[in-house]
């Protein structure tokens, strides 16, 4: 596989016949007109042309991933291979010449054990599964009991009490992330509340080749806390026909699953230095940690890669904008978002410098431009569309009504522009699996994400009127 753009590409998409024969890009009318952004995208041609063919013919995110991904691979909070990937990524940066440190953060320390479910009847054998994240084991013996299916919550609460003893089957199709996803995350509390023993969830994603899909989950203190575990859609469905046949299903459910102390861990920030205003900061992120299943290659070590290249490029090619360009590998972001509340904790003097975050947790698939957080003003939107007219060439210059990311909320939520790295790809077929593989990954996608990064990072760095302003 190519690791890098054929110059030739490189040349016809920085060229300036190549973005006149793209249609304009569909944007969003905001609920007021934009003011005249404070920045020309045209003065900063040139420059965008240099980070856009430097990113377009070096591979070292890819290659660095793909190390990551191979020798160093899953990274649970609390795991001796987050550690050591962040010891990696020290090191490296310091050979990069940038600025930087691992800053103590506590995380929580969940660990999966051996874990198994069996169906007994109507028929034997075993089923493919994955426990949720943060779940609570079972006894030695496993849990047994008879299955109930239930397509919604509302099917659940029409059983009521007739759920107590069993274990309940959330069999949800994927319609949307944020719909199904709380299936997953309150599921086990709410069956929990009839008096079930356990819950399983059919994998929140779209499409499966027996991939189960992990994920944290969310009890309610007011709530026993019981067993859950993630099946198959092929699994989920094929206990679904068997209640629909009026079969009796009963299953058996192994989880050694458990929390030791917490333990220690760091977000790694990197700095390239800003020639006038080194105090005010664009910082650039993903989130370090991943399940404990797969690579952790699209979630999230590929993002944390190109936030990590951006500013390892802009270094490279001699550019020092105005302000500091900053790269963030947030910790424990799976399952329990200290990182992102921790960098707060640890920045909180300096919130107001905070130009700008923006957070790549998506996946690494083509870009088509960046998402900007409702909470920024229409000002921060004019100045952002002008600058993403210097993305055209390689289609990722749209500026989407809301964005934003789970590590740098907390920073949001103080004022800070916050905005998501846009990409266009099956990121839900990876998501949690342990099918999320570097080889998924495309080398000349994860480019592209460089440049955009990249373009957006230095211009906003360096115009003349900060962009939180």
């Amino acid at each position: 596989m190519r690791r890098t753009l054929a110059p030739i590409l490189v040349l016809s998409l920085l060229s300036p016949s190549f973005a006149q024969q793209r249609q304009p890009p569909q944007q969003q009318t905001p609920v007021a007109p934009l003011p005249p952004p404070r920045v020309r995208a045209a003065d900063y041609q040139d420059e965008a042309a240099r980070i856009i063919g430097a990113a377009l013919t070096d591979d070292t995110a890819y290659r660095r991933l793909a190390y990551l991904a191979d020798r160093i691979g899953h990274r649970l909070s609390g795991s001796a291979q987050l550690e050591e990937a962040i010891r990696w990524a020290v090191a490296e940066m310091g050979r990069d010449g940038l600025d930087v440190r691992a800053e103590k953060i506590m995380v929580p320390r969940w660990v999966r054990g051996a874990e198994s479910v069996e169906l007994i009847e109507p028929a034997r054998r075993s089923l493919v599964m994955l426990g949720l994240g943060n779940s609570v084991g079972t006894p030695l013996e496993g849990v047994t009991a008879e299955v109930v299916v239930v397509r919604s919550f509302d099917e659940l609460d029409a059983l009521g009490e007739k759920l107590k003893g069993k274990i309940v089957l959330y069999n949800v199709p994927f319609t949307n992330y944020g719909a199904t996803v709380r299936y997953r995350s309150a599921g086990a509390s709410r069956a929990a509340r009839w008096g079930a023993v356990a819950a399983l969830v059919r994998s929140v994603g779209p499409t499966s080749l027996q991939t189960p899909h992990t994920g944290g989950l969310n009890y309610d203190d007011a709530q026993p806390k019981i067993p859950a575990a993630a099946l198959t859609i092929e699994g989920a469905e094929m206990l679904q026909r068997m209640q629909e046949r009026g079969e009796r299903i009963r299953l058996r459910l192994r989880m050694e699953a458990k929390f030791l102390p917490d333990s220690e861990s760091a977000n790694v920030v990197a700095d390239l230095k800003g020639r006038e205003r080194p105090d005010e900061i664009v910082l650039l992120s993903g989130h370090f940690d991943s399940w404990d299943v797969g690579q952790g290659a699209h979630d999230d070590g590929g993002g944390c890669m190109m936030a990590w290249e951006a500013v390892r490029l802009l270094k490279k090619l001699g550019l020092r904008p105005r302000r500091t360009v900053r790269a963030v590998l947030y910790t424990n972001e799976e399952n329990g978002l200290r990182g992102g509340q921790g960098y707060l904790d640890a920045h909180r003097a300096e919130v107001s410098k905070h130009v700008l975050a923006v957070e790549s947790d998506s996946g690494t698939f083509r870009p088509t431009g960046f998402g900007l957080g409702e909470g920024a003003s229409l000002q921060a939107r004019a100045d952002l569309t002008e600058i993403a007219k210097l993305l055209a060439a390689i289609k990722a210059d749209r500026i989407g009504p809301s964005g934003g990311g789970a590590d740098i909320g907390p920073l949001m939520r103080e004022g800070v522009p916050g905005m998501g790295l846009n990409v266009d790809g099956p990121y839900f077929n990876y998501h949690h699996t342990p099918a999320d593989t570097v080889d998924k990954i495309d080398p000349q996608d994860m480019a592209l994400c460089v440049a955009a990064m990249a373009v957006m990072a230095y211009v906003v760095a360096d115009m003349p009127a900060a962009l939180n302003k």
